[in-house]
């Protein structure tokens, strides 16, 4: 009996021992854990500097023609000659299309042989009159009779004139609309007519940019469409009131297009001159943070670890930032002259944590980048 007991105290003490170890064990790797410190995270860093910003406001704007209308027919009738090629510039006063006017021309004809009699009539009535062998009123009907068939010639001819259709101003036609022998009624469309050089660019400004937008301020247009294309012009007209419902006010601007690239109906990127340049530090938009709670930086410093041993670590750095010029962006607060930050790797990246500055490769930087295929 006594021997068995002692036996189950053995198998007990070991079963304890065990467990004790395989505790402390534990235990040991939690310590271990916990004074584990991550390998250096690799970054690329820049040491910012202040730069002259200048003052200027992105939006997107619209491009359209100084003069544009759909040329129309004035009055009814068949198109007897088409003298445009679509797509083609025209001078103001070209003869687009003629209708037909053998009608007109054969009642042109019948009032100028109603008015050379009128004449003849006339000229006897002056001398009868004078000898008293007819009344004044039959003078009278006679001077009457000869303006009234001079004022029919003069309105068949102005309706042979309006069935030429010409050019109203100088500018691009766009593609016809109408055919031989077609019937147009009045107001029938015939071609697109454009005024390309110069052309509008009308874009809208928030309210607050009012007190530093005026008349003849700087601007530039780009499109995505005209890559390595700069258009450079001035503000040439501000709205009288404001809409409500964007609280944004209408600009117009004119800009010259001697090439014709810019086309009404464009959308365009308009980089507005609000003011005189401002000293700021510039970084690349890599190196941005951004979060609902405010954007940061990891700035690069030393720092030391619980042992009191220096390392190259960073901290989280919070900044204002106000607009962005090509792959950069303009912080007004927050950094100073000389602050080395990372400008890759920050999603990696904690409050605190080691990093390893590799610069052989550097994210873009440039105030103006162009495409590698531009």
């Amino acid at each position: 009996m006594a021997k068995r007991m002692f036996l189950m105290l053995g198998v007990t003490a070991v079963l304890l021992t065990a467990l004790g170890f395989m505790k402390f064990k534990q235990i040991h790797s939690a310590v271990q854990a916990a004074s584990f410190q991550p390998p250096p995270e690799a970054v690329t860093s820049v040491v910012v500097q202040r730069e002259q910003w200048p003052a200027t406001m992105g939006v997107i704007g619209t491009m359209e023609a100084v003069h544009g209308v759909m040329v129309s027919a004035d009055l009814p009738g068949i198109v007897a000659r088409i003298n445009f090629d679509s797509g083609k510039p025209v001078r103001a006063g070209d003869i687009l299309v003629e209708l037909d006017t053998s009608q007109e021309r054969a009642q042109l004809a019948s009032f100028e042989a109603q008015r050379d009699l009128a004449k003849v009539n006339f000229g006897r009535m002056q001398q009868l009159v004078k000898d008293g062998v007819i009344s004044r009123m039959e003078y009278d009907q006679a001077t009457a009779q000869q303006k009234q068939t001079e004022a029919n010639v003069g309105e068949i001819r102005a309706t042979i004139e309006r069935k030429a259709i010409r050019a109203p101003f100088s500018g691009v036609l766009g593609i016809r609309k109408i055919n031989l022998g077609q019937y147009l009624s009045a107001g029938s469309a015939v071609v697109q007519l454009q005024s390309l050089n110069p052309i509008y660019v009308n874009f809208g400004l928030p309210q607050q940019a009012l007190g530093q937008v005026r008349v003849g301020r700087s601007l530039r247009v780009t499109s995505e469409d005209l890559v390595g294309k700069v258009f450079t012009g001035r503000v040439t007209a501000l709205d009288s009131v404001v809409d409500q419902a964007t609280r944004n006010v209408q600009v117009q601007a004119t800009l010259p297009n001697p090439e014709g690239k810019l086309q009404p109906g464009m959308f365009v990127q308009v980089e507005v001159v609000l003011g005189a340049s401002r000293s700021v530090v510039t970084l690349p938009a890599s190196a941005i943070s951004y979060a609902p709670y405010g954007d940061s930086v990891f700035v690069i410093a030393e720092l030391k670890d619980p042992k009191g041993q220096t390392y190259r670590g960073v901290r989280q750095q919070f900044v204002k930032l106000e607009g962005s010029r090509g792959d950069q962006v303009a912080v007004v607060s927050g950094l100073n002259p000389g602050d080395e930050v990372v400008t890759s790797g920050v999603f990696k990246l904690r409050n605190g944590g080691a990093v390893q500055v590799n610069n052989k490769v550097q994210p873009g930087n440039n105030p103006a980048p162009k495409p590698e295929d531009s």
